[in-house]
């Protein structure tokens, strides 16, 4: 049996880190370019990971954000797409997976 409040609590946790930083990443692309053409070149490198780096962040955003809505309807914990329960160990390792592991191999 899953322990939703646990749950909800760790989601938000998990956000609330995100929110923190998605917001530096985004502080950190919006800085001025450095007018030195070497140290440039290494701060756009730089940008490309940090990109990189929200994209990521922002799909487990939006991961989380979902999940927490599942719990509000009371279908988290069961796959979205074949409507089976989702294995306790695998929301343990993907707290905002939506899908059971069956599913998640077909994706």
């Amino acid at each position: 049996m899953l322990d939703m409040k646990k749950r909800k609590t760790q989601l938000k946790k998990r956000l609330a880190e995100l929110d923190v930083r998605l917001k530096d990443i985004e502080d950190q692309l919006d800085d001025a370019p450095n007018p030195d053409w070497g140290e440039n070149a290494a701060e756009h490198e730089g940008d490309e990971v940090l990109e990189s780096l929200g994209s990521s962040g922002l799909a487990e955003y939006r991961g989380i954000k979902a999940a927490l809505q599942r719990i509000k309807d009371g279908t988290y914990g069961v796959c979205v797409k074949c409507g089976e329960d989702i294995s306790p160990e695998r929301l343990d390792l993907l707290p905002h997976t939506p899908f059971c592991k069956d599913c998640a191999k077909a994706n």
